[in-house]
């Protein structure tokens, strides 16, 4: 058996020459008919088949080695889409990705199951769908055949095809009955190229003819010789090697691949299909196994690290194939997001499928994460990238990009949109490739780094600085659904009620509800509150430690949560020792309360935020509920003594922490004992002075000794004086000496 196949040159020549005579008439069929010197263009999606009608792509994951049930979940799988598809009117396409989950490449894939699936993919049942093999990377063994078995097939550059007998010792009539069969069915592959790949006994040889390409097998020249000319031979595959090609020689040397595509992206493209058009479920058509974790509050290490140790564990614990991420959050670390988007991006997805459901907010660098999932779903009115809780520096934002770029290369995705997502100074527009009418997003440098840059039309700015709605995602088709609330989310992929959810102890659950705004404020009024009850009465009592016990849990459960750290409980440390040191201490100037007080108050507002100075619109958005913290605490502190005085010394079980009020005659009786002393008995009597009065001092008179004034002399201690005149405790005395002159 011989295959001819025509080198690309000639190939391209002849249809130049097809496309000249039908090119004459139609010009002389037609007056006025389309000039058909233009490329023909079809709309995102378009078959084929029909330019008028948007085509589907679903991604069905072959997961590599070929055993056990895997061939008959993925006819399952199929078999479902034809069924959802069968009223569609279009021919959908199916892409098979042949993606192993460990470091083979399918060697030990079973013979048989590969041959059912080969001979359902060559079937006239697929005849309504256009079947696409699609190697990101290398395969070998017997899945290679079900690959022989779709009508093309994609590579990538470096990923390889080939050595499908690699796991067998003997090769049976059988199994080179079913290679023949499929490559002759399918003719994307020679069968002599097929059946070398599956013997090494064979030898497979390039023939150069007059007709052109030919390969054929060494016993095959003899007879090929007597139909055409033969101008040169070349030896293929030699015998006692198993035939085995990259993707580059598939595509560049022999043309048997289609297309090369290094990511989801190019794949996309060789289809003229939108990448986010092509739809993909690792569930093979079975039942959803979910598991759901929050993300929520700021990013930092310790949240990134009990996500990422959760969601390892989980995998080594449970067979889940989708994992639902809810994000609520407005980032904070732009290394820690990336991290976990890394992660994310990494999974396997013939495995597991990513879905991130945004209800609120993914701003700043959680968008990375939420981007980074297989299928992102928004709430109508949710916000995803703009300003949030870290704004990175003009100095990191180089390496940022990098970063970005690189995730977004391995995603097969384009990097411009993420990375204007958390930086608003770089501008980014719509384009559409007026080939193919496919429509992306672009900054001036990504444009630049196409292969077509001058294809694509630049059309209207997206305004990302402020990040975008759920609605403008939706539009871009970074967002593939809108959703009000879980239940909603839950509803669109058809999710059980209950299913596995990730989440922390009760000890994480309690740090999170401790440091929301309305707990957190509470605290710090209950803390203040206790202090200023503390500060009436003597000693160390209950409303110390109570006082205490709230200041711990509002700085532990920041800390915790990534708001605070220890320079906040330092300052607020050193600002309660600089207030105690004040009162108690070194009283009188103020330097020492007045810092005390703006240490504490500092604290307090660092300990409420991520950022020290507010520099962009959500930050300032923030700042006021950090204020709102110290109002909380004042509250507390003026609410205590008003409640102290007035309600605290009758209360039932706490009028022992203070003194009791006294009552009416007690007070009046307090007042009677409190009035100034009456010296008038001491009119005109005599004493000695035991001080030197200045004009004040004090003086004896009896047993007594009492302050006295003098007129404004000096008089030294020791001398007669009498009392001139009493006012009240105002005792004004002279030397007796003078009253005798």
């Amino acid at each position: 058996m011989s295959y001819t196949h025509r080198p690309p040159k000639l190939v391209r020549g002849r249809i130049v020459i097809l496309a000249l005579l039908l090119l004459g008439a139609a010009t002389f069929g037609a007056d006025d008919g389309p000039d058909n010197r233009q490329p023909a263009t079809r709309a995102p999606g378009a078959s084929t088949d029909d330019g008028n009608a948007e085509s589907s792509a679903y991604l069905i994951p072959v997961p590599l080695p070929i055993i056990d049930t895997v061939d008959t979940q993925i006819k399952r799988k199929i078999e479902k889409l034809l069924a959802d598809f069968a009223s569609g009117g279009t021919r959908p396409i199916l892409i098979l990705e042949f993606r192993a989950s460990n470091d083979s490449a399918g060697e030990s894939s079973e013979f048989e199951r590969c041959l059912s699936l080969a001979r359902y993919l060559a079937s006239d049942r697929l005849s309504g769908a256009r079947t696409v093999a699609y190697l990101p990377a290398s395969v070998k063994g017997h899945a290679v055949l079900p690959v022989l078995a779709c009508e093309e097939f994609i590579i990538h550059p470096d990923a390889e095809l080939g050595e499908a007998g690699i796991a067998e010792q003997y090769i049976d009539p059988t199994v080179r009955s079913g290679y023949r069969e499929t490559a002759e069915r399918r003719r994307t592959v020679p069968v002599a190229v097929a059946l070398g790949m599956l013997d090494k006994e064979l030898s497979v040889l390039q023939v150069q003819t007059v007709d052109g390409v030919r390969y054929v097998l060494d016993d095959e020249l003899a007879a090929l010789r007597r139909q055409t000319t033969v101008d040169a031979i070349d030896t293929l595959i030699p015998p006692g090697d198993l035939g085995r090609f990259t993707g580059n020689e598939l595509r560049l040397e022999h043309g048997f691949a289609s297309h090369l595509a290094r990511g989801h992206k190019e794949l996309a493209a060789a289809l003229n299909i939108p990448v986010d058009q092509i739809e993909q479920d690792p569930s093979l058509g079975g039942q959803w196994r979910p598991i759901r974790i929050d993300v929520s509050g700021p990013i930092n290490a310790k949240s990134v690290n009990w996500t990422l140790r959760s969601l390892r564990q989980s995998q080594q614990d449970s067979q889940a194939n989708l994992l639902c991420l809810q994000i609520n959050s407005a980032g904070g670390s732009a290394e820690d997001s990336l991290r976990l988007a890394g992660f994310l991006a990494a999974l396997d997805a013939t495995q597991i499928r990513t879905v991130a459901f945004v209800p609120a907010l993914a701003r700043g660098d959680a968008a990375l994460i939420a981007w980074s999932c297989d299928e992102l779903v928004l709430g109508p009115d949710a916000v995803l990238g703009g300003p949030g809780e870290a704004v990175a520096s003009s100095r990191d934002l180089p390496e940022l990009r990098r970063a970005i770029g690189a995730l977004a290369q391995d995603m097969g995705r384009d990097w411009s949109l993420p990375v204007a997502l958390v930086d608003p100074a770089l501008s980014v527009h719509r384009y559409t490739h007026e080939g193919t009418g496919l429509m992306r997003v672009f900054c001036e440098e990504e444009l630049a780094e196409q292969d077509d840059p001058a294809e694509w039309k630049r059309g209207s700015e997206v305004l990302a600085r402020d990040g975008l709605s759920g609605r403008e995602a939706e539009e871009l088709k970074v967002a593939s659904h809108l959703a009000d609330s879980f239940d909603e989310f839950r509803q669109l992929y058809h999710l059980e009620q209950n299913f596995e959810f990730l989440q922390p102890n009760w000890a994480h659950m309690l740090i999170e509800r401790l440091a929301s705004p309305r707990l957190a404020g509470i605290l710090l009024f209950v803390a203040w509150f206790t202090l200023m009850i503390e500060f009436a009465q003597p000693g160390l009592g209950i409303a110390g430690f109570a006082s205490a016990l709230c200041f711990v849990f509002f700085f532990w459960s920041q800390v915790l949560h990534g708001t605070a750290g220890w320079l906040e409980v330092l300052m607020f440390g050193a600002g309660v020792i600089a207030v105690v040191l004040e009162i108690f201490v070194i009283p009188g100037f103020g330097v020492f309360g007045l810092g005390g007080a703006i240490l504490i108050v500092s604290s307090i507002v660092l300990a409420s935020q991520t950022f020290v100075i507010p520099r962009n619109s959500y930050q300032f958005e923030q700042f006021p509920i950090s204020i709102m913290m110290v109002a909380a605490a004042a509250a507390g502190a003026f609410a205590s003594m008003a409640v102290i005085h007035r309600y605290l010394p009758d209360a039932p079980f706490l009028h022992r922490l203070m003194l009791r009020r006294p009552d009416e005659e007690l007070r009046d009786e307090l007042q009677r004992r409190e009035t100034f002393a009456d010296f008038a008995f001491l009119q005109g009597k005599r004493g000695r002075t035991t001080t030197q009065l200045t004009p004040s001092g004090k003086a004896r008179f009896g047993d007594e000794v009492i302050n006295v004034i003098s007129d404004g002399e000096l008089i030294s201690s020791g001398t007669d004086v009498y009392v001139v005149e009493v006012r009240g405790n105002r005792v004004l005395v002279q030397p007796v000496d003078a009253r005798v002159s």
